[in-house]
């Protein structure tokens, strides 16, 4: 029999330290998935608002959206809309409170490095990201959409808009107050959804507010999300150059500008 002072060491010995990085990583990420779930204002932001735009306007004839069936227009810039919501709004919104409260200084004292946490949101923003495609692409099946191009040109371009997204979200709520933080992702949210292509077609707008419109993340993930299961183009070089642009930038300026405390 060994006691606790004694030399030999017992069954149950403690065994002090950090879990292993990949599993902080992922135990935070599935933590920060479920609060953005359970949120009931997240959910409209993420889930409602964008399945309602497509039900809606695919269903009544409100919008020209040009030759062919409403729901082959709309569908790719509600997926864009979509990314948005959840990468931009959705994360600047949930961020910008969490550094209000503390709650970002104390997981940074953590055994969780700063930059294994931000990874875990945006592991977070992925997997709610291909829950709303997989819902509004079901959605959209129903109301008779009719797909085409390559998906992997898809995948680059949601990756892509979700990395600018990020960036500019998390920007947002580094650098500004929360209450500051919440009004302006949705006042960003709802000028982008008006000029962004999503419902409205950029060619509805005059010419010179095209070519600034044009130049917007959304509009560079709607109109190349559009060129390839619309039209089913290759890869839109164009709008792929655009996205990767605002990301480096946003994530280049969110690393430098953005205040934990």
């Amino acid at each position: 029999m060994t006691t606790a002072t004694g030399s030999s060491t017992g069954t149950y010995s403690p065994k002090p330290g950090a879990a292993p990085l990949t599993r902080m990583i992922a135990a935070q990420a599935a933590l920060e998935t479920k609060m953005l779930l359970r949120n009931g204002e997240q959910l409209l932001l993420t889930v409602v608002i964008p399945t309602l735009l497509l039900v809606l306007f695919s269903s009544v004839d409100i919008v020209d959206t040009g030759a062919g069936k409403a729901v082959d227009f709309l569908t790719p810039g509600v997926l864009a809309l979509a990314v948005m919501s959840t990468a931009f709004t959705g994360q600047a919104i949930a961020t910008g409170f969490e550094r209000r409260y503390g709650v970002l200084k104390r997981l940074a004292s953590s055994p969780l490095p700063r930059w294994a946490l931000m990874t875990a949101k945006t592991v977070s923003v992925l997997v709610t990201e291909v829950l709303q495609v997989i819902l509004l692409t079901v959605i959209a099946f129903a109301l008779g959409w009719s797909p085409h191009g390559n998906p992997l040109a898809v995948l680059v371009l949601l990756v892509l808009g979700t990395a600018a997204f990020s960036g500019l979200g998390l920007l947002m709520a580094g650098t500004l107050k929360a209450e500051a933080t919440l009004a302006a992702a949705n006042l960003v949210f709802l000028l982008l959804l008006v000029g962004g292509g999503v419902i409205v077609p950029l060619d509805k707008f005059p010419s010179g507010a095209q070519d600034v419109l044009g130049l917007l993340p959304i509009s560079a993930l709607s109109d190349g999300l559009r060129d390839v299961l619309q039209h089913g183009a290759g890869m839109p070089w164009g709008d792929a150059g655009i996205l990767a642009v605002w990301a480096v930038v946003a994530l280049a300026a969110a690393g430098k500008f953005f205040r934990w405390e």
